[in-house]
């Protein structure tokens, strides 16, 4: 069972400002300090088309690593990651960008499927859709209080 979910900001800043914030892996790592994630060897900054990166973190007391791509790149309208490997069977997250009078609609649209199945699925509907939703509204909460410093 694909779990969905999706996030909206306004934030008043240029979408080119928002989109390379989004991409900024030191940004990414400070606003998910909580959970101590980390990232396994450094990749440029900010990340491009095409770039891997692994992450560990963590979650619920267990460690987690999750390496993804950004599998898709349209600055500053949008880019994609997906997980090539890790803990979920399947995780996408499409970050969109939209020029709106006095800023930019930040547009979050995440898909994942969980392992194991239907044990999977009961873990999905109790835990990881909050847990999921959550850290990236944490994340966004640091991309937004960032992203204002750049506006006069």
């Amino acid at each position: 069972m694909t779990v969905r979910f999706t996030l909206a900001n306004l934030v008043r800043c240029a979408p080119e400002t928002l989109f390379d914030l989004s991409l900024d892996v030191d940004l990414h790592l400070r606003s998910m300090a909580a959970w101590r994630e980390r990232v396994v060897g450094m990749p440029t900054s900010p990340l491009g088309l095409g770039d891997v990166v692994t992450w560990k973190a963590r979650h619920f007391g267990l460690r987690f690593t999750m390496t993804s791509r950004i599998a898709e790149l349209e600055r500053p309208r949008r880019f994609v990651d997906e997980q090539v490997r890790g803990p979920f069977a399947s995780f996408r997250h499409e970050h969109l960008f939209e020029p709106v009078e006095g800023g930019t609609r930040m547009t979050d649209h995440v898909a994942f499927d969980a392992p194991l199945g239907p044990l999977g699925d009961v873990a999905e509907s109790a835990v990881l859709r909050r847990r999921l939703r959550h850290l990236i509204e944490v994340r966004n909460a640091m991309l937004v209080t960032e992203a204002q410093r750049y506006t006069p």
